[in-house]
């Protein structure tokens, strides 16, 4: 009979003993962390899958963080554009209903507070979330627009836009008062014509002819510069007849000037006398014509004036620099020249490019789903408000001119409509949608994110996460175990052979 020795008996107790020991330390770690193993190795098979979940979690965490950034970014934005359109409704409101009593300056009240509000707009247009410019297209480390003392007045021998806008009123207005235009009577005919070709930016534009005059013969526009004329040598006008002028002004608008025929002998406003003989009955009609001429482009065509010189200064971005009247002298020019940076200020100084502006600024919230959200100032919905503003602004008269009040009402008129929204232009409204539209997007996003991180939360948790109850019962049925073997094997140790005799 062989007897095992007693140090192989007891090798295999300690062995056994300490089997039992890393046995509750492990349960006792897996109670202390909710997990099942330490490391993936422990999982056994799912291991790979635990891998996974935790790597699509890990995604829709950082998704999540981008979320909520673009999502402040939107809520600085959106802030902006409110007030961008409150802005274009206070100053819409004053264009409107403002009486005309200009100050020691030339402006009214409500001009002057609108150049308070054309510098919060600048502000706005320079809106910042954290590092990052919400108004400048990928330029979104430099703010969209330069300063507004600069914008408005210049810096040094750069044209600012009060500069712009005088330098077109001159362009527009002409050498002889009559908007570009020149008249004429040669016998019983009179003639109206332009100073410069059709495809000349300046003035009144004669767009056509027409009368009530029976036997009178109208013919034109046309030519090189282009004229239009009526012949009274077969007709002679009866009081009441007229003859109506159709004129094309510099900011796409549209004017009548109706002559009415009169047999007084001090004829009033719009009005021609009939003469003697046709040819005076003419050179009547002229004398009218050049006084009717003269009043609208001191009112008409000087707000018309001053809404185009908005747009050569303002509409920048994409390759396009402020447009400048090719003078002095400015009175007779003819032509636009590029600005450059040398002479004129250009007021937006963030990205232009040709692509949509929301384009500039993409992010990912989803595997397979990104949101657009970048605007640029130049867009034609803030700068239209710019634009409007800055007249309204800039804009000055004199209170000894006579066709003052008439002048501030057609620039009331021009400014209100273009801070009413136009249709088919792009409105402030229509930006802010849009964004709204990303943000919504954004929600649903986070939404659903958090619906699959609980999903996926559960199943990683079924594969690495242990049921505490069931631990604890475990360790209470293993420290049983491990002191009732301490115990038997304390036993056998003092066990002698003596025992046995």
């Amino acid at each position: 009979m062989s007897i095992s020795t007693i140090g192989a008996r007891s090798q295999l107790s300690v062995q056994f003993l300490t089997s039992l020991r890393s046995q509750l330390e492990d349960l006792q770690r897996q109670l202390g962390s909710g997990k099942k193993s330490a490391d993936y190795a422990g999982l056994g098979l799912d291991r790979g899958l635990a891998v996974t979940l935790r790597t699509q979690l890990g995604a829709l965490s950082a998704f999540d963080d981008t979320i909520t950034q673009v999502e402040t970014r939107l809520e600085v934005a959106q802030s902006a554009l409110t007030r961008v359109s409150a802005i274009a409704s206070e100053v819409r409101s004053a264009a409107r209903n403002a009486v005309f009593n200009p100050g020691g300056t030339g402006q009214t009240a409500d001009q002057t507070a609108a150049v308070t509000r054309l510098d919060e707009l600048f502000a706005l247009l320079n809106s910042r979330a954290g590092d990052r410019y919400m108004f400048s297209g990928r330029a979104t480390d430099r703010p969209a627009t330069a300063l507004p003392g600069e914008i408005l007045d210049g810096d040094g021998p750069r044209a600012g836009f009060r500069q712009v806008l005088a330098e077109r009123w001159q362009a527009d207005l002409g050498a002889n008062g009559l908007g570009r235009l020149q008249t004429a009577r040669a016998g019983a005919t009179v003639s109206v014509a332009q100073e410069i070709g059709a495809a000349a930016p300046f003035g009144f534009k004669v767009a056509g002819i027409s009368a009530t005059v029976t036997g009178a013969a109208v013919a034109g526009p046309a030519g090189t510069p282009p004229s239009a004329s009526i012949d009274f040598g077969a007709a002679t006008p009866a009081a009441g007849q007229t003859v109506t002028l159709q004129l094309l002004l510099p900011d796409g608008t549209r004017e009548t000037l109706t002559l009415t025929a009169t047999a007084s002998p001090t004829p009033g406003a719009s009005e021609f006398a009939i003469g003697s003989s046709n040819a005076a009955t003419a050179d009547n009609m002229r004398n009218a014509l050049n006084g009717a001429l003269a009043a609208m482009a001191q009112t008409s065509l000087r707000a018309a004036s001053g809404m185009a010189a908005a747009q050569d200064f303002f509409d920048v971005g994409d390759g396009r620099p402020p447009q400048r009247v090719a003078g002095p002298p400015f009175a007779s020019a003819s032509a636009l020249v590029d600005g450059t940076g040398a002479n004129t200020v250009t007021w937006y100084s963030g990205e232009g490019g040709s692509d949509s502006a929301r384009a500039t600024a993409v992010a990912r919230i989803d595997p397979a789903l990104s949101i657009a959200y970048g605007i640029r100032a130049n867009e034609e919905g803030l700068r239209s408000v710019v634009q409007a503003v800055a007249v309204f602004a800039c804009a000055t008269f004199s209170q000894t001119d006579p066709n003052a009040t008439a002048a501030y009402a057609e620039m009331q008129e021009r400014v209100g409509a273009v801070l009413s929204g136009q249709p088919d232009r792009q409105r402030v409204l229509d930006i802010a949608a849009e964004l709204g539209g990303a943000q919504a997007t954004l929600g649903a996003a986070r939404e659903r994110h958090r619906q699959t991180e609980n999903s996926l939360a559960d199943l990683l948790q079924s594969i690495e996460g242990v049921r505490l109850e069931e631990v604890g019962a475990q360790i209470l049925a293993l420290q049983t175990n491990l002191q009732a073997s301490l115990q038997t094997t304390a036993m056998l140790y003092q066990t002698t052979l003596l025992d046995y005799f």
